[in-house]
């Protein structure tokens, strides 16, 4: 182990700030503290969104996605015949990865709420529930979003999310065992509900660290890692602009630092992973 990460272990430990683990990228290597005994696969929640989001990256480099596609024009055989918002029409793939349908705040939140709540097929009670605003005049973060587009990814591929993932990357990463959340009908959550170990959370961070690459293969376009972390799908900068991140329930956390060539995934229960982000950043 290098002092660096004894040094963070050793932060971790003397603030009391309940992270389970920590696994960085620096160098071409990747480290892991244990902080606290757990489980190696945890939920990451809503970081998830992320692996979602390079999902669409991937569609997008094979010309199989275009960003302004209209959603009701991908799900045209699935829209339901009467009770849907007519503004639907006008939402498209990249106002879903910048949570701007029109769903309202939280909107699909098994996290939080039992999964029978929104019935059976969700895909349907989304185009039927009433629309808050209008589409692409506000931000409403909602795992509804994330949904959505792990659907495109299913619709446009005829695989599911995860697998189409584990084709097109994660199996080049060198994953371990990932499992992932899925609706009553079977269908990939998207926004939440993906278990994986931090020290594979931390690859994907290494990906758009390194423009695209690990290990020197290219996984995805130089473009799309432009475009997402420009647009902040999913990866969103902090206020300095030195660090861009998603986070998760409970503490969860991925981050990139470019100006340290480095990444970070943190794992935790109710943990201050924003203040162990910081001690990364601030680390010299």
């Amino acid at each position: 182990m290098s002092k660096f990460i004894d040094d963070c272990a050793e932060f971790i430990a003397a603030q009391s700030l309940d992270i389970t683990r920590v696994s960085v990228y620096k160098d071409g290597m990747i480290e892991t503290a244990e902080c606290v005994p757990a489980n190696p696969c945890q939920n990451c929640y809503s970081v998830a969104k992320a692996f979602t989001m390079t999902a669409i990256g991937l569609l997008y480099d094979k010309g199989m996605i275009r960003l302004d596609e209209k959603i009701c024009d991908i799900f045209s055989e699935e829209l339901p015949e009467n009770g849907m918002d007519l503004r639907w029409y006008d939402c498209t793939v990249e106002m879903a990865l910048k949570h701007r349908l029109g769903l309202p705040g939280g909107f699909l939140d098994i996290d939080c709420n039992p999964s029978a709540m929104f019935g059976e097929d969700y895909l349907n009670y989304m185009f039927t529930y009433p629309l808050e605003y209008t589409p692409n005049t506000d931000k409403k973060y909602s795992d509804g979003a994330y949904y959505l587009l792990s659907r495109i990814v299913e619709k446009k591929t005829g695989m599911d999310t995860d697998n189409f993932l584990w084709k097109e990357m994660l199996y080049k990463l060198g994953f371990q065992e990932m499992a992932w959340s899925h609706c009553p009908m079977g269908h990939v959550m998207g926004a939440t509900g993906l278990y994986i170990h931090s020290a594979d959370m931390v690859k994907l961070g290494a990906v758009y660290l390194n423009g695209g690459t690990y290990n020197g293969e290219r996984l995805i376009s130089e473009e799309w890692v432009k475009l997402a972390t420009e647009n902040e799908y999913s990866l969103n900068w902090d206020k300095d602009r030195k660090v861009y991140s998603k986070g998760g329930m409970r503490g969860q956390k991925l981050f990139v630092i470019p100006s340290k060539k480095l990444a970070g995934a943190i794992q935790s229960f109710e943990g201050n992973s924003d203040a162990v982000a910081k001690w990364i950043k601030n680390y010299e």
